[in-house]
This record gives C-alpha cells, structure tokens and sequence, in this order.
C-alpha cells in the first residue's frame, strides 16, 4: 500500500536503519521544520475552600509550628466515612491537656462539584489511556508496598491476585499508585503513574526472593537465612551475608520503608502507604543473629535523611555479637515521625491472611516417645504459631496506630478497597500550641469525638520541633532535572511534547524512538553581537524499568545562536529533537525527558510508557505506531511532518498517515513469505467509531522478519475537535489461532 514519501523515509530511518541512531542525536542546533506551536495546556484553578468541604491543593496536611498545630483524622461510623461534623463534636488534647480548636475543615479527595454526565461503558478490547494529572487533580495518592524480605511464597502469589484486582476493578482514574518492593533500591516517586500497564507489569514481576526471612509457607523459616538447628551459633555473615542479601532482611525492610515515607512526604496533600508483610515485628527473637538496633530519632535531621548502614560489629571493631532479642522500636519510631510530618497514612495488611496454625501434611517433627506426647507435640506447634502470628503483627500495629491508619488481618481478600475508601476525606484540626510544645520531646495528641458510634482515628502525636527547623518546606514544583524526572507529575514551565515508540533492527536490537518537541515561546533568548539571538538548554532523557530502576540516562546541553529569520522560524514552529535508546530487558519502561532552560531555569517534562515486547518468543508482535500528516491535505510542507509526529495533533480535514513493522510472522513453507492482514480501528472517550477495510500487507522487498506496513484515514466531519485512539490489528493466517493476532494502539488530537 502507498504511503507518503516523507513517511517512507522515516521508516526507513526509524524500522530498517536505526544503527544510525543508536544514542540520542548529539547537542546542536535543530534542523529547522516549521509547524505552529501549540498553546501550552490550562491549568484549572484550584477550588475555593470552605469550613464544611475543602479541596487538597498545594498545602501541607500535617502543620507544626509556632503559630498553629493542624492534624488529621478520620470519623468513621460502622464502615461509613461521617463527614458533616463542627468544631463542636470535636475535642483535642495535646498530653493530657486540652486544647482549644481554632480552625476545622473536612478535606474530601474525591471529584468536587455536580456529578458528570454518564459516559458509555468502553466497548471490548478499546485501549484504556493513563489519566495526566497536574497536582490539584490527584484524588488519592496510594504507595502500595510489598515487603517481599518479609513474606512467604504462597503469600506473593495471594498478594498478586490482590493487588491486580484493585488495579483493574477498584482504582480511581485520578489515583495516583505505585507498586513498590522492599528489595528493590529504589527512589520512592519514580513508580507513581496512573497507567494500570505499568501497575500491572510492577505486580507481575512480584516473586519469593531467596532473602525474604518467611520460606515457602508462612510458618516456614527460609533455610538461607535460619539458624543452626544446634552445635552452635551461625553469624550473620554465614547466613544472610554469605547468600549475597546483605545483612539483617527485616532491617532492610524497614530502611525501605522509612526510604518510601520520606519520599512521600515530598508530595503534596496526604498520602497513604499501605504495607504487605507475612511478619514485622516489634521485637526480633532470633537467637545468634543481632540486627542494627538503630539510635533514637534525631530531632530535625530532616526527610531525606538516609538511615546509616549497619555497624559490623559492636564497637566497630568489625565482630559480630549476639543478642537473644532485638528491638526494633527506635526505626519504627523514626519511620513513624516521617509520615506524620510528610502527611503519610500507614495502613498495614498481615498478608498471612487467615491462618491455619494447625499441622499439615508438610509439617515433619520427632514425637515424644512418652504417653500423649503426640497431643502435647501438636499443641505445641499450635501455640507456637499463634504466638508467631500476634508477635509478627505488632510492628505494623505500631506504624498503623501512630499515623492514622489500620492493620487488616486475618482476612483473604487482604481489603484493600477498605483501605482506598478510608482515603475518600478526612477532617483538619488545629489548635494554636502553647511554649513548651516545642521542648524538642515527644507530644502525645487525643481526639475526641462526640455521638453514639463514631470512631475517630488520628496520629498518636509529634516531636515538639516546629517544621522550618525539622526539614526545609516541601516543594511541589520541582527546581532541578532530576527532580522533574523523579517528579509523579509532569512540570509545565516549558512545553514538552513526547511521542516514543518501539522498534526493532537486525543490527540494533529493540529500542525506542522518540520524537520530542519544545515550545521556543517558553525559552529565554538573549541578543547578541550581529543581531544573534541565543539560548541554552539542558535535556536529560531517563528510561525507568521495573519498580523505578534506571535502565538507561543520558544528560547534554544544546546552544541555540539564531539569526533573525531564524529566530522568527523557531518562534512560529518551536524545536524537535529526536533520538534512540537501545532497550536490553523488555518489559514496559517509562520514558521520561526533562528540559531545562538555562537562563531562566525554568523546566518542562513528558513522558510515556511504552511496551517492548519479547521477541525471544515465537509470537506475532508489533512494532510502535507511526503517525504524521499528509502535507497536501494538511496544508503543510513536507518538513513540518517532523512535528506533526513529534505532537501527534493534527488540523481537521487532514489525511492522518500511519505506519508500523511486524515481526515474528510465519513464513510458507513453499514462498517464504508471510501472509498478514491489517485492520484499523479509531476510538473516542472508549467508544468504536470508524473502522477500516481488512488489508493485506505487501512483504514484497522487504526483510521478512520485519514487515512494515501502514495507512491513510481521512479525518473529515465525523471526527471533530478532541482526543482519539488508533489501534491497529494485525492477523498471520499462517500461525496458531492462539498467536494469529496481535494490536498495537496510540493516541492523538484534532485540534484547529
């Protein structure tokens, strides 16, 4: 079939001859194109508050300092959030004393004003596309993490199934979740998208890890790291060190968790961190084996303050020593500080769920040779686990109790959706503090609530330092690069427009091609000598993998020294740059840019998650989705393509191009070649509304193992102003019906 020509030569260079472009294009001065730059995106206002019902926006939650002390709390009648209460059914203590309330206010999460007109249902098999929120629109934020040191084989497999079944059935368009592990080094921002793929592929890679101190059952003691059953006394160095863990797992845990907490605390609004365990104790009974029993809290060490390592010795002098029983009191203590100044709600589920402490069929143990020994033997092991099971719950109890949050326990369902419902609202309490409130101690905080069957929850209390000396104000706009690419949301001081797709090469591999547009009405030119107009800029691209890993980053600078006619060009058109990224692991990545003017300092960011398949297996896939306009129906010249395919938005009554390459097809056995047909299909706001005429792919001069193919829609009357999808189906005749179909989708807008 017959596609532009400015098409077939990005084809070319994007599917067939991509060892051209192996790294990003290096700094210089863009080519010139000409399109005319797009309007930066509206930001809407934030709601006005009220006394009764106010909208989260760039505030702080949890408030200490000298002029006003503002908690959290949430009243609850039966499972039923009470949400019309005044500061007269109230009542606050700070140690004992009562304090009086100066200020009340119910702040609800959920969508303010009247109830949207009901969309249609999407039809089956519509591509679902990730919500892009600014910080105002966040409803919820939810950090889900699954402490795999800490849990069973058969308590992932349960938690997998649990947490798909929120992300696909109970979590909000407007939520903000990430799913993070307790093994992974990892910044606790990097993973939080409202892209269930991304969610759907961090759940999927869940699994038992050889350092996790739970085995494969949840009273099984995992072999690497258990003690010598007897004849003395394994260090710590011969189990957890020796099988390449690194020290003590339930440390590690919680050096993660405390990681996780002030991370968030660097988000606006109130945040929730819901914790999977089979076992956190408060104190660690592990004969032979004495973890870091970390110092007390220190009083204004600030958030990002990193736990230290653990000394190797006592005295440092490089020996192990033993103790019968650790606390673990003091970390949990300081993770517990930095969710409440970071407005962190800890909810904890006993991922053990609802056990069975009786003996089973694996269960294995001498008997006693004595009269009723078996009974005493089974009854033993009975206590032994329901002891097991109250002792491994009281750590999470602390984190859960102190912060405003639950424990859920002995429950299958794990009630996770109790959990994000107790995020629908809460009420902000504050009352003006008196002078030794800030004696740098410990303040324990009451609330009382007044009616039959209300329950009030709030924080157990708070270090007498006022916010300014306990950590620097948190800030919601990012001021660096890497902040911006670590940032959950994108920062819009400098328009950045994104399109990266898959690709794959015989000389290459995969990789992802990226086409990046920047509005030159954002950027701080300064006049020169010879009426030179100049500019600098700072990029930095980062591919992130599984639970935020950096798979791949890349940092340079362009300099931009313009003649008038120039300067005038990249005012009307703006600047796109465009490069590729080799992809080792597939899987799907999150590509994200930064750019930074350098004058001004202000930044902007995109980004977008693509899939890069497998193609070690035998199955038919495809390539990314190419889109650009047809210069002649658009009215535009052949160079201005580039940005059309950079922003992927076109003029009404432009002829939409597209394009893309199959792989893995199946070849006659008699022609060696494959047999595809092609299908497009176009969606709006979930619903089908065009769909185009079966086609079949012409392999004819083409690598077999690589067939590109493409189209042309009209996009006429029946496709106004708005958002669409474009999906495209693909069907081998010659490969088993199970693997005969493949689809690949994009999204893009008609605007004037």
């Amino acid at each position: 079939m017959r596609i532009s020509n400015f098409l077939s030569l990005v084809l070319v260079f994007c599917f067939l001859i991509p060892g051209q472009a192996q790294t990003p294009v290096p700094a210089q001065t863009p080519a010139p194109t000409t399109s005319p730059a797009p309007a930066a995106s509206p930001t809407p206002a934030p709601s006005t508050p009220d006394q009764t019902d106010t909208k989260v926006d760039e505030q702080d939650v949890i408030r200490i300092d000298t002029k006003l002390v503002q908690i959290d709390a949430v009243v609850t009648k039966g499972s039923k959030q009470v949400t019309d209460l005044t500061a007269a059914d109230f009542e606050i203590f700070e140690d004992g004393k009562p304090r009086t309330i100066t200020n009340l206010s119910y702040v609800s999460t959920m969508p303010a004003g009247p109830a949207s007109v009901a969309k249609p249902s999407p039809v089956p098999g519509a591509p679902a596309l990730p919500s892009i929120l600014r910080p105002h629109e966040v409803h919820r934020t939810i950090a889900l993490v699954v402490d795999d040191l800490g849990m069973s084989f058969q308590s992932i497999d349960q938690a997998k199934r649990q947490l798909k079944k929120f992300v696909n059935e109970q979590r909000a368009p407007n939520d903000l979740v990430a799913v993070l592990r307790t093994s992974a080094e990892m910044g606790a921002r990097q993973q939080f998208t409202t892209d269930s793929r991304v969610l759907l592929s961090a759940i999927e890679s869940l699994q038992w890890t050889s350092c996790s101190r739970v085995g494969k059952n949840v009273f099984s003691e995992n072999r690497e790291t258990r003690q010598a059953a007897s004849g003395g006394i394994e260090s710590r160095h011969e189990t957890e060190r020796g099988n390449g863990c690194g020290g003590d797992s339930y440390w590690q845990t919680l050096k993660s968790l405390r990681y996780i907490a002030a991370g968030l605390g660097t988000l606006s609004g109130r945040k929730s961190m819901v914790i999977f365990s089979d076992s956190m104790p408060e104190v660690k009974k592990l004969a032979g084996v004495s973890p870091y029993n970390p110092p007390p809290v220190p009083v204004g060490s600030g958030a990002s303050a990193m736990p230290e390592d653990p000394p190797k010795g006592e005295g440092g002098d490089g020996t192990d020593h033993f103790d019968v029983a650790t606390s673990y009191q003091d970390l949990l203590a300081r993770i517990v500080e930095y969710a409440i100044r970071g407005s962190v709600v800890i909810y904890a589920v006993d991922t053990r769920g609802v056990p069975d402490t009786t003996l089973s069929a694996a269960d294995s143990f001498k008997l006693s040779g004595t009269t009723g020994g078996a009974g005493r033997e089974m009854q033993n092991v009975s206590s032994t686990r329901s002891t097991q099971i109250f002792e491994g719950r009281l750590g999470a109890s602390i984190l859960t109790s102190q912060t405003g949050g639950f424990l859920v326990s002995n429950s299958n369902d794990f009630e996770i959706k109790r959990v994000a419902e107790d995020q629908q609202g809460y009420y902000l309490i504050g009352y003006r503090p008196v002078g030794e409130t800030f004696d740098r101690k410990f303040h324990d905080i009451k609330v009382r609530v007044k009616g039959s069957g209300l329950v009030v929850r709030t924080r157990a209390g708070f270090y007498g330092v006022t916010d300014n000396d306990s950590r620097a104000k948190l800030r919601v706009v990012p001021t660096n690069l890497d902040a911006a690419l670590t940032s959950p949301f994108d920062v819009s001081e400098i328009t950045v427009r994104l399109s990266s797709l898959f690709a794959n090469a015989s000389d290459a591999g995969s990789l992802l091609r990226s086409f990046i547009y920047v509005n030159a009405h954002d950027l701080s030119f300064t006049d020169g000598p010879n009426g030179m107009h100049n500019a600098a800029l700072q990029l930095k691209s980062v591919v992130f993998g599984d639970n935020g890993r950096v798979m791949y980053e890349r940092e340079q600078t362009a300099s931009l020294q313009l003649k008038e006619q120039q300067y005038a060009q990249i005012l009307r058109r703006g600047l796109v740059y465009d490069f590729a990224v080799p992809v080792k692991i597939p899987g799907a990545l999150q590509f994200r840019i930064a750019v930074r003017d350098k004058t001004s300092g202000h930044l902007g960011t995109a980004g977008q998650v693509v899939e890069v398949p497998d193609l070690k297996k035998s199955h038919l896939t495809l390539s990314g989705i190419l889109l650009a306009a047809d210069t002649n129906s658009a009215g535009l010249s052949g160079a201005e393509s580039g940005f059309v395919a950079a922003l992927r938005r076109f003029p009404p009554g432009a002829n939409l191009t597209f394009a893309f390459a199959v792989y893995k097809s199946q070849l006659d056995k008699s022609t060696r070649a494959p047999q595809l047909t092609s299908q497009t299909r176009v969606f709006r706001d979930g619903q089908l509304i065009y769909t185009g005429k079966v086609l079949r792919l012409d392999p004819a001069g083409q690598d077999r193992q690589r067939i590109v193919g493409g189209s042309r829609i009209k996009l006429g009357s029946e496709f106004p102003v708005g958002q669409y999808v474009l999906q495209v189906v693909v069907t081998d005749t010659l490969a088993r019906e199970s693997q005969r179909t493949s689809t690949q989708w994009i999204d893009f807008e008609i605007a004037k």
